[in-house]
């Protein structure tokens, strides 16, 4: 799973873009960019770690990987988190 493979979606907010990925472990992420989010001006993503299922998921502040949304992130920088989020 990398960078490309995410469906990215309309955004509820703002016209931005949203692509949401679950991995069997039971987490997965939110990518998003929109007017407001943390990279928006600079062309860059917020990436936020969720907990659950593609139906039922909350953003989750407990990981090793971050302990808040993670703003400012290319498309390598969201390479690199999906594949620590896949090996949680």
């Amino acid at each position: 799973m990398n960078f490309t493979d995410l469906n990215f979606q309309p955004h509820q907010f703002d016209d931005g873009i949203q692509a949401k990925h679950f991995f069997e472990n039971g987490y997965g992420v939110s990518v998003v960019r929109f007017p407001g989010s943390y990279g928006f001006e600079e062309d860059l993503y917020e990436v936020a770690i969720l907990q659950g299922t593609e139906d039922d998921w909350s953003i989750t502040y407990d990981t090793p990987i971050a302990d808040d949304v993670l703003g400012h992130r290319d498309e390598q920088d969201i390479n690199n988190i999906l594949e620590e989020v896949q090996s949680l």
